[in-house]
Parts: C-alpha cells; structure tokens; sequence
C-alpha cells in the first residue's frame, strides 16, 4: 500500500473535491504529536483529523487499513477512501494547508517528490533513534525495514531493495 490506490470508478477527481483528510499518527511518538499539534494550529482548506494510527478508533473507521503500517510510517486517508502513505502522505497534508499548498505543488513534481521522500526518510531516522526499545526488539539501535523495500542499519545507512527483489533476482535498469 505504496503511495495512493487506484481512484474509485464512481470517483472523478477532477469534478470532486477532497472534503476531508484523516492522518493517521503515532501517538507514543514526540515528534509525530508534535506534528499534529503544529497542524491543528495551521489554517486549513481541507480539514485534517488527526488519529492515532493503531486506536480502537482507527480500526473501527479503516477495517481494511494495516494498521500495523500505519504505526511505521504517516498514513493519510481520504474521504473518499484515498490511501496516502509516507512522502505522498506528507505531500497529501501540506497541500490541505493554506499557508503550504503551493509548496506541496512543488513537491509533487519528480524532483520535488526526491526532497519529500529524504524528509520522510530523516524523520524516520530522528524517530527511530528517539523511540529505544519502545515498539521492541526491532527497535533502538537495530537495522529498521520497511515495507517498502527501504532499510536503515545504523552501520550503514539507509538502503533500497524493491519488494519481490530481496534474492538478488531483479533485472537492473
């Protein structure tokens, strides 16, 4: 569940506006609250509804959501059931701000996304530094994967292995 689904068949978006966005974050995270308290605070376009990913209330409105993903990295979802995932999410939220959404356009470009996805990717790296041991033994000082191929080991960095490429398989471009 990789950047947006697919559109709705009965969902043009170019005639229906996105009337609400709900961001689904880690309450037990500093930064991540920090984060929702700074949005709430912002004039918005598109009301954003911050969630705990992972609460009771998240499940009950997203059945079909993996919350256990939506604890890992930012996932916004839309009105009309738009699923926004890391980079795409961050852009997702900045485009409902006033004060942000002619840079969200900016990142939304391909050269735009590459500087999204190293913010998400430091943001990833500050929060898991500041989290220890909290979520576990995958947690504090250990290598972290994600489930979109991108790993960070504190030896050596942040590395990419697209999914389905693990065992060295695919063709290179």
């Amino acid at each position: 569940m990789s950047g947006v689904t697919a559109p709705r068949a009965d969902r043009d978006a170019r005639r229906v506006p996105v009337r609400r966005l709900t961001v689904l974050y880690d309450a037990e995270c500093s930064l991540c609250t920090f984060v929702r308290d700074w949005l709430v605070r912002r004039p918005q376009l598109v009301p954003l509804e911050p969630v705990p990913a992972g609460s009771p209330a998240a499940r009950a409105r997203f059945p079909g959501l993996d919350h256990g993903a939506t604890l890992e990295e930012i996932t916004v979802v839309g009105d009309a059931g738009q699923v926004y995932r890391g980079a795409a999410a961050w852009i997702a939220v900045l485009w409902a701000l006033r004060e942000h959404r002619p840079l969200a356009h900016r990142l939304a470009t391909p050269s735009g996304a590459r500087l999204a996805r190293g913010a998400v990717l430091a943001a990833a790296k500050w929060r898991g530094a500041r989290q220890g041991g909290a979520r576990g033994p995958d947690w504090g000082g250990r290598a972290y994967h994600r489930v979109d191929g991108w790993a960070y080991d504190p030896r050596h960095g942040w590395s990419r292995t697209p999914p389905g490429c693990a065992d060295g398989s695919c063709a290179t471009r």
